[in-house]
């Protein structure tokens, strides 16, 4: 139990780090892609930093080419839905994940989906449309698309990471920044990618904070919370992206938001606390030993 709530508070932090997202990537004045590229290969380093620290191997297998590919699809998705469409419609749309962990669960894995599951996923789905009830609004056909595709993915991701055992799980997402390098390179290369002071500073602090030491913190998390924990847990980024908003920009949030906050907490909260006993048990230690 030690552990498994080590994992939420990791988790937590890791969705409070994920939530900066939106501020930082419209500071940065290039491609969507080009953003990507760079802020993986930063967070890539970062992440690789880690591992040669701790004296872990990089492993390459199927498996975790699999889950990399399907990150390095979350990475690319969601940077390039915040050039196309608002940060507050990329991130609620991003969210519909625990819909698709709850449908491939099923259709995929002929897994039998609880009760108390559904429930924490409908009451967090019904929160977060209410949280951005008066931002998520028509167009943004395009971005709005490619967001729900990163919600998509994101789902492939919780599972297939959380398929994996030890050294594999840094390896995969090591593997997923490094694709997400080369799949933006060229139109890093290729478009106008001006290199001020803010588009650097904003690119470092998303390639080490917000996808470095937040997926490092998910990974450790990951050992011991199930991919739907994980999931719901995460519903924290779109709760506090309004609120970098409010203290940068001075837009507050409205009464509909405020409701959708007590609904996503408490729904979460509940989960964690009467529902993740009887849910998947952890898979153990992030690289195989005692954190």
């Amino acid at each position: 139990m030690k552990k498994e709530n080590q994992a939420i508070l990791e988790m937590l932090l890791c969705a409070a780090l994920w939530s900066i997202a939106g501020i930082f990537m419209k500071l940065v004045p290039w491609n969507g892609f080009a953003v990507a590229s760079m802020r993986s290969l930063v967070a890539g380093l970062t992440i690789a930093g880690y591992m040669a620290l701790r004296r872990y191997r990089y492993i390459l297998n199927k498996k975790i080419f699999l889950s990399g590919l399907l990150t390095a699809c979350v990475y690319t998705c969601f940077t390039v839905a915040n050039k196309l469409t608002t940060a507050a419609n990329a991130i609620v749309l991003q969210f519909t994940s625990p819909v698709f962990i709850v449908i491939f669960s099923a259709l995929l894995f002929k897994k039998s989906i609880r009760h108390a599951d559904l429930l924490a996923v409908l009451f967090t789905l019904a929160g977060i449309a209410l949280f951005f009830f008066d931002q998520l609004r028509p167009g943004y056909v395009a971005g709005n698309f490619v967001a729900i595709l990163a919600g998509m993915f994101m789902a492939g991701m919780y599972m297939t990471v959380g398929e994996l055992e030890g050294e594999e799980r840094f390896s995969a997402i090591v593997t997923g920044q490094f694709i997400t390098c080369l799949i933006g390179l060229p139109f890093f290369i290729l478009t106008d990618t001006p290199f001020t002071p803010a588009a650097v500073g904003s690119i470092l602090v998303l390639g080490v904070f917000q996808l470095g030491i937040s997926y490092i913190l998910y990974v450790k998390a990951s050992a011991f919370c199930p991919p739907l924990a994980c999931c719901l847990l995460g519903a924290v980024e779109p709760l506090l992206n309004p609120v970098w908003v409010f203290l940068f920009d001075g837009e507050r949030p409205g009464f509909f938001a405020l409701i959708g906050c007590v609904i996503v907490v408490v729904s979460v909260t509940l989960w964690c606390i009467f529902g993740k006993e009887t849910a998947d048990g952890p898979v153990g230690d992030p690289a195989g030993e005692s954190q």
